[in-house]
């Protein structure tokens, strides 16, 4: 990617530049999406629950993307304006917080740096256009799903539906594939792994995957068309399959152990509208 940058012609380079650093801004906002989404999430569920039993809600303060003010989780320490500069803050404090001490996750620089690189190469092969901005748009939306479902098993329908509907949007014009194709792969996504499910739980009485992977690879056909189904699944399923083995031989992880399958999706998802061409063509003269 770097030296592809340097053969740029003149000019070239600031919209590169500029979706970098916007990516690492971006990135700093995706931490708090994936800390608080799933708070979020069972803060709702808790008041429901309550609210079916006759009680008084078990959440009244306002908790949501911007409310309240981000702090430590460890002394509730606010976190200023110069400790939330992508990247930089955490160097300059050394993975610390600066009032107690406590260890900051490396998680946080890590998404604000894929989030800049990602931005950046994005911009580089799709150009600043519409093209370009949606597919930015889609690689943020993935990064956050994938974070979330690491830490929860959960694919929110927050992310997944606008994900979808956003695909078929973008497509009205056909800015990655005809918007015929882009419905039938967002109804082809959703069944197809629907059709695993039930086959899988009627076969074993186990449940195999969650219904976000379902809504999931549907927001990924509503982008990508039903052509690339196949793709994401057969790339998915290896790069799964080579992570969940490895995890067991040599993390010892437990053979009952759910492994969540939404992060596969959503590199599979990337890599297909990042390579859909080679891919597609590659596939079809296989096949």
């Amino acid at each position: 990617m770097l030296s592809a940058l340097f053969f740029l012609p003149p000019g070239s380079l600031i919209p590169v530049v500029v979706a970098a650093v916007l990516g690492l801004l971006v990135g700093s906002f995706l931490n708090v999406v994936i800390y608080r989404m799933p708070r979020m999430m069972q803060r709702e569920s808790d008041n429901y629950v309550a609210h079916e039993s006759g009680k008084e809600p078990a959440h009244t303060d306002r908790f949501n993307l911007i409310v309240p003010r981000s702090a430590c989780p460890h002394c509730g320490h606010p976190i200023t304006a110069l400790e939330n500069l992508p990247i930089i803050s955490y160097l300059v404090l050394g993975g610390k917080c600066s009032e107690c001490k406590a260890r900051i996750s490396l998680r946080y620089p890590i998404v604000e740096l894929i989030s800049g690189l990602l931005a950046a190469f994005i911009i580089w092969r799709f150009g600043s256009g519409w093209a370009g901005m949606s597919a930015v748009l889609f690689a943020w939306l993935l990064i956050a799903m994938t974070c979330i479902d690491l830490d929860t098993q959960l694919l929110p329908d927050d992310l997944t539906l606008p994900l979808l509907w956003l695909g078929l949007l973008v497509n009205i014009k056909g800015a990655f594939v005809p918007l015929p194709d882009a419905v039938i792969g967002a109804v082809a996504g959703y069944l197809s792994l629907w059709f695993v499910y039930w086959l899988f739980k009627l076969t074993t009485g186990k449940e195999g995957m969650g219904y976000g992977d379902f809504k999931l690879l549907a927001a990924l056909g509503a982008w990508l068309g039903w052509k690339m189904i196949p793709a994401i699944v057969l790339i998915s399923s290896v790069v799964g399959a080579i992570v969940g083995i490895s995890l067991i031989v040599f993390a010892k992880h437990g053979r009952n152990k759910p492994i969540p399958f939404g992060p596969y999706l959503a590199a599979a998802g990337l890599i297909c509208l990042l390579y859909r061409q080679p891919i597609s063509q590659f596939l079809f003269s296989f096949l």
